[in-house]
């Protein structure tokens, strides 16, 4: 069984143009990604970046990395992985770790954790998909921005067995006791943008005549849910809080200033 990494990284990001190529911190926003991967190297067999522009392929190998061109009508990153795995020919049951490519503080801890419990029950038939989350801090906002009332935090409920039974970037689970106030934050998971395929199974999400965009997608902007809704187990492992990604200038300044202060 193999188990491979793909780095997602879009040129035109709507909030963030060029995002990967930034480099306030005297590294690509991208090698920082790619170098905290390979810290995971030996459970992580190999690993390449899926990008949709030369020049992000450019900076790629300027630093010694791995990069692929893809195309560039890819709704989700999820597809851009998928048209990776495709060209590498992987067995069924070989496995694709999804790391997003904004990411640049990623814990190689938590990739080496996934991809031993892959190691450990990737041959299991009811294992199809794996995902991240972490639990919210108690010590964090209770409302606004980063709490778990922010939309922009995606909260993943899951069952005895660690399964997913949904995600939501709404309060979920509803606490009825407070009247919708967040009194410990910790009672919620947010949920990690890391996910590991079976190799099969991300070709079958991602065929998007066999199973369209779903109503539950539509409504809150999460392709997970159209998987869940079409029958797919997606395991949750938690780990310790990771720092947020770069999605906006803000994100990014805040990531520069955090890099310089090491």
């Amino acid at each position: 069984m193999s188990i491979v990494a793909v780095i997602p990284a879009r040129f035109a990001s709507s909030r963030l143009p060029g995002k990967p190529l930034l480099r306030e911190t005297g590294k690509y926003l991208i090698q920082h990604v790619w170098e905290l991967a390979l810290q995971a190297r030996g459970p992580i067999h190999d690993f390449c970046v899926a990008t949709d522009d030369s020049r992000v392929l450019d900076a790629v190998k300027t630093f010694g990395g791995k990069a692929v061109l893809t195309r560039a009508d890819h709704p989700s990153g999820t597809d851009r992985v998928a048209e990776v795995a495709r060209a590498l020919n992987l067995a069924p049951r070989d496995w694709v770790i999804n790391i997003q490519g904004d990411e640049p503080e990623i814990d190689p801890g938590a990739l080496i954790r996934l991809a031993s419990t892959l190691a450990q029950r990737g041959e299991d038939p009811a294992a199809e998909i794996f995902t991240l989350a972490s639990r919210f801090s108690d010590d964090g906002p209770r409302r606004g921005p980063g709490s778990p009332a922010d939309p922009n935090c995606v909260k993943v409920v899951v069952d005895v067995h660690s399964r997913a039974l949904y995600f939501s970037r709404s309060l979920t689970p509803y606490p009825r006791a407070t009247q919708g106030e967040v009194d410990r934050a910790s009672r919620w998971l947010l949920h990690l943008g890391v996910y590991a395929y079976r190799a099969d199974v991300l070709m079958q999400i991602t065929d998007r005549v066999k199973m369209p965009p779903s109503s539950l997608e539509e409504a809150e902007s999460l392709e997970q849910l159209r998987w869940l809704e079409n029958g797919r187990s997606i395991f949750v492992l938690i780990v310790d809080p990771q720092a947020p990604g770069i999605d906006t200038p803000e994100d990014y300044a805040a990531f520069v200033r955090r890099a310089k202060g090491k």
